[in-house]
């Protein structure tokens, strides 16, 4: 857990986000450090927990969509997974008619389709209500009783010029949030640019090595609507590499989708595997599915795990074949 500046001063307490089952916040002044998704749990927490006081303390904004579905599909729909000419129109949209009199607090000068949104349709009307602050700005230092704030107003830069503030508190929680997964025990040469995390096969999978799967490992940002669900397919996919050779990639092959999906979003404000939507992940997928036609047998599996029982069988019979021709059924790989 990351400390602040004179964190020794405070008198009261300090926790993380995933430290909050079983505190006793009713009544208290609790300060949320942080802007992301586990900044906006802490603060449903602290509300349900009858605090106070409930101050958000962010140095950057991030755009916030409503837990709907309808809108969430449609923003994951753009298969081109990056910013372009038309994102305006779901940016305006959503200031409009989500943030309303909150648009204060919407990203300025940051597209949609750069970053990571956060899903929530109850933090607005939180702070509508007077239950919650959401501040901008910097933190000083820690005082005894609460922190020493530079507050930003919307579009100047971090440690930019501001109003400096002080938040009381009796209980500082430290929203950090995701800690990636080490990659430092897989071998070297998978760090070597241009071919380094995240720019892999379909982002997590490192050329030459499509046995290694890494998954959440290497994400940065996206727009997706369906949970998990490609967390499955990623590991069926994975399965099927390991399983039937001839449907694994060849290392040329498997850089050359690296420099066809760069050369693609060639315009992106972000790297080309830095951000993506759900309809373009969905294209990758169906893209080296069909691109290979003894991964067609798998597809049923793949996509929805089921029907792993005929490709096995395909596989066995395939197995079968190149022993009778002297071959090494489980060195033979094919193409992308």
């Amino acid at each position: 857990m990351p400390t602040l500046p004179h964190q020794d001063k405070f008198t009261g307490q300090v926790y993380h986000s995933s430290e909050l089952d079983g505190l006793d916040a009713k009544g208290k002044r609790i300060v949320v450090v942080g802007g992301g998704a586990s900044a906006v749990e802490a603060l449903e927490f602290a509300v349900n927990a009858g605090a106070a006081n409930i101050d958000v303390l962010s140095r950057s904004d991030k755009w916030i969509i409503p837990r709907n579905v309808v809108v969430d599909v449609l923003l994951a729909c753009n298969i081109f997974g990056q910013e372009t000419i038309l994102s305006f129109i779901p940016e305006t949209l959503l200031r409009k008619l989500f943030y309303r009199d909150l648009e204060d607090i919407a990203p300025s000068g940051k597209g949609l389709f750069t970053d990571t949104p956060m899903v929530n349709s109850d933090l607005f009307e939180l702070i509508r209500a007077g239950k919650a602050r959401w501040l901008r700005g910097d933190i000083l230092s820690v005082e005894e009783d609460g922190i020493s704030f530079n507050h930003r107003a919307q579009g100047v830069p971090k440690s930019g010029p501001g109003h400096e503030i002080f938040v009381k508190a009796d209980i500082i929680i430290m929203a950090t949030g995701f800690i990636r997964p080490s990659l430092s025990f897989l071998p070297q040469e998978v760090f070597e640019p241009p071919y380094d995390p995240p720019n892999w096969y379909l982002q997590i999978f490192p050329p030459a090595y499509p046995s290694i799967c890494t998954n959440n490992s290497t994400f940065v940002n996206a727009i997706g609507t369906v949970g998990n669900y490609h967390i499955g397919i990623y590991t069926r996919l994975l399965l099927m590499f390991l399983i039937d050779p001839l449907s694994r990639p060849r290392e040329y092959l498997m850089k050359r989708w690296v420099d066809m999906t760069r050369i693609m979003k060639r315009f992106a404000p972000t790297g080309a595997f830095d951000f993506f939507t759900y309809a373009e992940l969905l294209y990758w997928f169906v893209f080296v599915m069909v691109f290979n036609p003894f991964r067609w047998k798998w597809a049923a599996f793949v996509f929805f795990g089921l029907g792993r029982v005929l490709p096995m069988a395909v596989v066995d019979k395939e197995d079968d074949a190149r022993e009778l021709l002297g071959a090494d059924s489980r060195s033979s790989v094919s193409g992308n």
